[in-house]
C-alpha cells in the first residue's frame, strides 16, 4: 500500500464535525465517498485532528491508503500533472464546502494525527452585525470586555503543561498535557477580536473552553486569580460555559516532512 495526505478545508457549518457520527454527515464521510468514488478503493482516511459540529478549518490534514496497482495509475504522469488532474476531479465531486488544496505522496509510516508537531487554532468575535459573516465569528456581549485582563488570561495559560479542566471529555485522551507555545489575543479593523492559540496538540473541545473562560474574565464574572486556582487544581469553572463552535477555525497544522 501506498500513503497520501490531502490538505483541505472545510466550512464546518453544515457538518457534525470532522469525524464520522451516526447522527449526521461529517467532512470525513464526505472525503471518504469522494476518494472512493473516483479512486474506486474502500479507502478510509485519518484526520489531524477532531474538530466539533460547526468548527471551520482553513488548514486541515488527513491520510489515506492505495493500493499499488491505483497508486501506479495516479503517478503515471508527473506530480505536478497528476496532482493536478486529481484535485480537479476531486473538487468536483465534493460540495462546496469542502475543497482539496494537494494531494502529497508520504512514506508508508507517516500519520496525519500522529506525526503533526504544531497545531494552531484562531477564534473569532466581533461587536458589529455582519449577515454576510455570521457563520464565522461570535457577536461580543453588547457590553464591554475587558481586553487586558483576557490578555493576562493569556500569560496564565503559558505557566501550565496540563489542563483535564479544559477537556470537554477525556475518551480517546491518554494524557491531558498539552504544550502551550503562544497565546494572546489581538485586535483586528478595531472590531474584531481574535484569540490566537497554539500548541503541539489540543484536548476535545480545549480552544472554546479556554475562550468561554476568557470571556467570564472580560465581564469581571471570574479572576485571574479564580482562573489561575481553577487550572492548577485541573477543575472545571464553574461558570464558564464553551464558546459557541462557529467562531472557530484550525488554521495551521505543521508536520517535520510538509513544506507549507
Amino acid at each position: 500500500m501506498n500513503r497520501y495526505f490531502l490538505e483541505i478545508a472545510y466550512k464546518g457549518t453544515n457538518y457534525v464535525g470532522w469525524q464520522v457520527q451516526p447522527n449526521g454527515i461529517s467532512v470525513q464521510q464526505k472525503i471518504d465517498e469522494a476518494l472512493q468514488t473516483i479512486l474506486r478503493e474502500d479507502i478510509h482516511c485519518v484526520g489531524c485532528g477532531r474538530t466539533d459540529s460547526g468548527v471551520h478549518a482553513s488548514q486541515f490534514f488527513l491520510h489515506f491508503d492505495l493500493s499499488i496497482e491505483t497508486s501506479a495509475k495516479l503517478e503515471a504522469k508527473e506530480y505536478p500533472i497528476f496532482q493536478k488532474d486529481f484535485l480537479m476531479r476531486i473538487n468536483n465531486f465534493l460540495p462546496y464546502d469542502i475543497a482539496v488544496k494537494r494531494i502529497i505522496p508520504v512514506h508508508s509510516t507517516a500519520h496525519a494525527r500522529f506525526d503533526a508537531t504544531l497545531r494552531v487554532y484562531e477564534y473569532f468575535m466581533s461587536k458589529k452585525k455582519d449577515p454576510f459573516k455570521k457563520d464565522f465569528y461570535v457577536e461580543r456581549p453588547h457590553h464591554e470586555l475587558d481586553f487586558d485582563l483576557m490578555q493576562q488570561a493569556c500569560a496564565i495559560i503559558k505557566k501550565y503543561n496540563d489542563f483535564p479542566g479544559f477537556c470537554k471529555s477525556k475518551q480517546g485522551s491518554k494524557t491531558t498535557i498539552v504544550n502551550i507555545k503562544e497565546c494572546y489575543w489581538r485586535i483586528e479593523n478595531n472590531d474584531e477580536w481574535i484569540f490566537y492559540i497554539s500548541a503541539n496538540r489540543f484536548l476535545r473541545g480545549m480552544v472554546r473552553l479556554i475562550v468561554g473562560a476568557m470571556i467570564q474574565i472580560g465581564k469581571h464574572k471570574m479572576t485571574l486569580e479564580e482562573f489561575d486556582e481553577g487550572i492548577k487544581k485541573g477543575e472545571r469553572f464553574k461558570y464558564a460555559l464553551s464558546a459557541p463552535a462557529h467562531g472557530l477555525f484550525l488554521i495551521k497544522v505543521e508536520y517535520p516532512y510538509i513544506t507549507i
